[in-house]
């Protein structure tokens, strides 16, 4: 595995092996690397002749107040781990090199980053569009994986990669969880032993709602919103029932496919820890 932190030695690397014949494949991350993360990179090394992951904390998709400082990190493991998953590239570039102070060019996706997760954190997905932006622009992949898991991160994704022509094909992979459920997530790390317990209500909730599932979005909503608001240790952000593809929130009866998604913070100090997650809801119909 090879490591490089410049975006030129990066885009002259992409170059040669498009220029052979090779495909490209990309898993960007945000390091404190989990099974969730690695899923991803075994599918673009199962897919693709050459991959490329990076390991980049983005200050830009953090708002005030929120955890960049905090952020955990530790470049040496998260190298030890993909250099075992079989990665080729290591591309672990500097704030500098990404994030220069006198930027002034962003990427918004408009109505997609406006509800869910854009009223708790303004500016988030600018940061994220931005810094994809760049990512792909460097790296020039044919392919690029997501996780389900930040499922409006990859409808974002989705709608840039589309209306600025980019040419990747933007693929999802599914959440990863631990046995008990609990979506895998780097902020994990933040919960203490109890807070852990008390986050399960998560999952559990989601769960509990597609399993009753009948089309019914108001219903699915409202039990969604009962159950997280009433689990000890955790307050509910927003609880909703969204069209898979367009993330519109939806009413009444539901014929098409749509998804559940809920955001909550758990723990009740100063600093309690966010948590999202979010389960598919199939059309009638599809078993």
């Amino acid at each position: 595995m090879e490591c490089l932190t410049e975006p030129a030695e990066v885009r002259r690397w992409g170059q040669l092996r498009r220029c052979a014949g090779s495909t490209v494949g990309f898993v960007p991350t945000m390091g404190a690397l989990h099974d969730g993360h690695l899923s991803l990179v075994r599918a673009a090394r199962d897919a693709c002749d050459a991959v490329v992951a990076s390991v980049f904390v983005n200050p830009w998709q953090f708002g005030p107040g929120e955890d960049y400082q905090a952020y955990p990190r530790d470049l040496d493991a998260d190298a030890a781990h993909l250099a075992e998953a079989g990665i080729d590239l290591l591309f672990a570039p500097a704030p500098e090199q990404l994030t220069p102070a006198d930027a002034t060019t962003t990427v918004s996706v408009g109505g997609l980053a406006q509800h869910l997760e854009g009223p708790s954190r303004p500016g988030h997905f600018a940061g994220v569009a931005t810094i994809v932006t760049k990512l792909l622009a460097v790296v020039g992949p044919d392919r690029a994986w997501f996780g389900e898991k930040d499922f409006q991160q990859l409808a974002v994704i989705r709608r840039l990669v589309a209306d600025l022509a980019l040419g990747v094909a933007v693929e999802a992979g599914p959440t990863v969880r631990e046995a008990d459920g609990l979506a895998m997530s780097s902020r994990n790390a933040y919960l203490t032993g109890l807070q852990r317990r008390q986050a399960l209500a998560l999952s559990a909730a989601l769960f509990a709602v597609a399993e009753a599932w009948d089309g019914d979005a108001d219903w699915a909503r409202d039990e969604l919103t009962r159950r997280l608001t009433g689990a000890p240790g955790l307050a509910l952000d927003y609880a909703e029932v969204c069209d898979e593809r367009t993330l519109e929130c939806l009413t009444g009866h539901v014929s098409g496919r749509a998804r559940a998604l809920a955001a909550v913070r758990v723990g009740e100090d100063h600093a309690p820890t966010r948590l999202i997650d979010n389960v598919a809801l199939p059309a009638r119909g599809d078993g």
